[in-house]
Formats: structure tokens, sequence, C-alpha cells
């Protein structure tokens, strides 16, 4: 499978069957980097959580405009959301490569009040593990696409839950907040630490796809 990040959150994974996308929030529409007319086809849209950095209204209808046969998965609040904006082929319930875990949204007290917004784990075609905004996760595909960063959590947290899971790969997001010295630091020392459990840590480099 070849995988694609965008800034954030936001990935493209496509094989020779399927293409989908992950979480088109505003900072991948906003970088420009994801060209929707370069994309041939686009079959899931996965939305874990209805936050802005997930879930970007002009990257939505702009992906709907371009490929209105697309299906949109996601919590309740987004899928009626995304009806209320006259896109219907949107689905809360697991189907066919797409499986939905809920799992709360990490707290952000006292910073924002109780409860956080829904929020769902995306298991892709028995691949690919996305938990949202968590690090709760309970279980992982082969590959993890592990939350490193943001205000309601700690990146220790994120080494922790996947010291936890085991997977062969991780693929790091929730990364717009760290400067790229930063992040290419946290990045070598979590390539070093995961290699020694024989996990791969990708590097990955924004519009630039890598196998998995």
């Amino acid at each position: 499978m070849k995988l694609t990040k965008f800034a954030h959150a936001c990935v493209l994974a496509e094989d020779e069957q399927h293409t989908a996308l992950f979480d088109p929030g505003e900072f991948a529409w906003g970088s420009g980097k994801l060209s929707l007319t370069s994309l041939p086809k686009l079959d899931y849209v996965l939305i874990t959580h209805e936050h802005f950095d997930h879930f970007s209204e002009p990257f939505v209808k702009a992906i709907h405009a371009r490929f209105p046969d697309v299906m949109f998965f996601s919590t309740q609040s987004v899928v009626a959301t995304l009806k209320g904006w006259g896109i219907e082929k949107a689905l809360s319930l697991s189907h066919e490569n797409v499986e939905l875990q809920s799992l709360n949204h990490e707290s952000m007290e006292p910073l924002s009040p109780a409860p956080q917004v829904q929020n769902v784990a995306i298991h892709y075609k028995d691949i690919i593990s996305h938990p949202g905004d968590s690090h709760h996760l309970t279980k992982s595909h082969d590959v993890l696409f592990l939350p490193v960063s943001g205000p309601w959590g700690a990146t220790i947290d994120a080494i922790r839950m996947a010291v936890k899971l085991k997977p062969k790969t991780i693929v790091p997001v929730h990364d717009w907040m760290w400067n790229d010295q930063w992040r290419a630091t946290m990045f070598d020392r979590m390539e070093a630490f995961f290699a020694e459990s024989e996990i791969r840590f990708v590097k990955p480099v924004i519009g630039e796809p890598f196998e998995v």
C-alpha cells in the first residue's frame, strides 16, 4: 500500500483496488499540497471527528464536487453535518473495508469543558489503524497512525500506547504544532527507540509517497 502524508493528520492511502483519504482537515487544505484534480479516483473519506484540523468544510465540499460517489465514514455528528450539506453517501457504521470503533477523545479539561466531541478509531482494510485524538487505542493493525502531539495529549503517552500496541509500522500524525527542527529531532529519537523493538517508524515528507 502507498501512503502520502499531507499536513497534520491528513493521509492518502492507495492500493490497486481503492483510494482512501484520512482526516481532510483545515491545515492540509490550506497547505495546497494535495491536488484533488491529480487524483484519478477516491473511494473513501475517513474522518475521525469533527474538529477543524480533521474535518474542513471547504476541503470536504471540494472532495464531494470532484468525487460525487465517494463514501464518507465518521461519527454520527459528522455524518449529520455531511447530510446537512447534501452529502448522502455517509455512514457512521462499519462497512466492508472500514471498521469504526467508538473511542473517547482525550480530555482537554480545564481548557475545554467536558464532554469532548465524538471520536472514532478507524481500522482500514485490516492494515491501518487510526485512533483519532486518543492515546487509548486497544488494538492496532500492522500500520498505526500515531498522534504524536496536541493540546490534549503528551508525546510520551503516544509512545507508551504504541509500545503496548506493537504495530509493525508507525506513521506519525497530528504534528502541526511542532516546528521543523523539533519535528526532525523527535522523529529521529522515535525512529531509534522503536527500531529496538523492530518497529519501523516512518519519517514522512509532506506530499511524498512511501510504501508500507
